[in-house]
């Protein structure tokens, strides 16, 4: 397969797993606030259970990818990421949804580092991934876009268990097309001896990990910011609920429209900041989006009715969240190497775990004991300290 191919292969992958997934999240995140009822601590709490699990499973998932294969992860990735997208449209009960949450958790263990590492691979080509990556996440944001509009749509005309699991069922077919599109010809599986490989590559990784105090710089904003953004996502339903939405239409076509305005403005932004996301600039230009974060969720905490909250929620979601992810994937793709490449990523996204983990129980606690805005307004405060952070810090070996 040419790079052309390839590189085509992989951007349309991404743009249609964006469709199906962020529209499923859309549709899923108020299922299970008006028809499943979850209180604000149970929501965040079933992101908190739903990432020790991920967390437990993430290194492995990665050693996976790093000695039997990135394709087959893939795969696996998206056959269990459909099976928990639809068992969560066929269920209430706050126990099974947070089972089928926990599926879904432990299905982006096998595709997170996975990814990354198929495509910096196959292509082989270092000068190029950078720009890639950058066109990967723009496909990524534009496709979130579109699964807003179309699941949102379906949700509005139908109801929203069925177009749950719609989007589930969708997304499990996507597997076929990773079998047929994605080829793996640079990458070498592990024939024998894999369990002494495996341990050999996790012990690299950690390695590499722990002598760049770039890559553990990045790893505690992840951590941080992650927390932040978790549990500050999960939260913004149960809050613009309770400022009052508009009632003059369905919430859901209230959310689609906020999540569509916030993609446009994602792609943008990262369109006019797509030179500053590498290299020299990288620190500065995730310093901001964090501070950006900061600002936009005081401003969501705070907020006194629904207009004003649903602005703040966008610039989160538009700028600070998109922004710091792919800053903190290119960052740490560029200092790994190819042997332990998807294992270093899966470290990476055992620091975003660790953070909806960690900051997601006591944001859970702070709700349940203090209310919803002191809980977001904490998510608020890691914002805040991510922005510090990365400002204070100079570079380092």
């Amino acid at each position: 397969m040419n790079s052309q191919a390839l590189v085509g292969a992989f951007v349309r992958w991404t743009w249609m797993r964006a469709v199906l997934h962020n529209g499923w999240w859309l549709v899923a995140s108020v299922y299970m606030v008006v028809d499943a009822g979850l209180s604000a601590s149970q929501i965040v709490l079933i992101g908190s259970v739903q990432g020790v699990f991920a967390l437990l499973c993430e290194v492995p998932a990665g050693v996976f990818a790093d000695t039997v294969s990135r394709k087959w992860s893939l795969v696996l990735s998206q056959l269990l990421m459909g099976t928990a997208m639809l068992a969560t449209g066929l269920v209430t009960s706050f126990p099974l949804l947070m089972a089928a949450q926990v599926l879904y958790g432990l299905s982006w263990t096998f595709a997170s580092g996975a990814d990354i590492a198929w495509i910096t691979d196959e292509l082989d080509q270092p000068d190029r991934i950078a720009a890639v990556l950058s066109r990967a996440a723009r496909a990524q944001l534009a496709g979130s876009a579109t699964g807003l509009l179309a699941i949102g749509a379906l949700a509005w005309a139908t109801r929203r268990d069925i177009a749950v699991v719609v989007a589930g069922s969708a997304m499990f077919l996507l597997a076929f097309y990773l079998i047929v599109r994605f080829r793996e010809e640079r990458f070498v599986a592990i024939r024998t001896a894999r369990w002494s490989t495996s341990w050999t590559t996790f012990k690299r990784g950690l390695t590499l990990v722990g002598r760049s105090r770039e890559i553990l710089l990045i790893f505690l904003a992840t951590f941080l910011i992650n927390g932040a953004a978790d549990a500050g996502g999960r939260l913004a339903p149960k809050q613009l609920v309770e400022l009052g939405l508009p009632t003059t239409a369905d919430p859901i076509v209230w959310f689609t429209g906020l999540g569509f305005v916030a993609l446009l403005i994602g792609t943008a932004a990262l369109r006019i900041v797509e030179k500053r996301v590498d290299g020299r600039h990288a620190r500065h230009s995730y310093a901001m989006a964090a501070a950006i974060g900061a600002v936009g969720m005081t401003l969501f905490a705070f907020a006194p009715e629904p207009i004003s909250a649903s602005a703040a929620l966008v610039v989160i979601s538009g700028i600070a969240i998109p922004l710091t992810r792919i800053i903190s994937a290119i960052w740490v793709n560029a200092r790994t190497t190819s042997e332990v490449r998807a294992t270093t990523h899966s470290f990476l996204a055992q620091a975003e775990y660790l953070g909806e983990v960690t900051c997601g129980l006591v944001i859970a606690i702070v709700a349940n004991l203090l209310g919803l805005s002191l809980a977001l307004g904490c998510c608020a405060l890691l914002f805040l300290l991510t922005a510090g952070l990365m400002r204070h810090r100079r570079n380092g070996p």
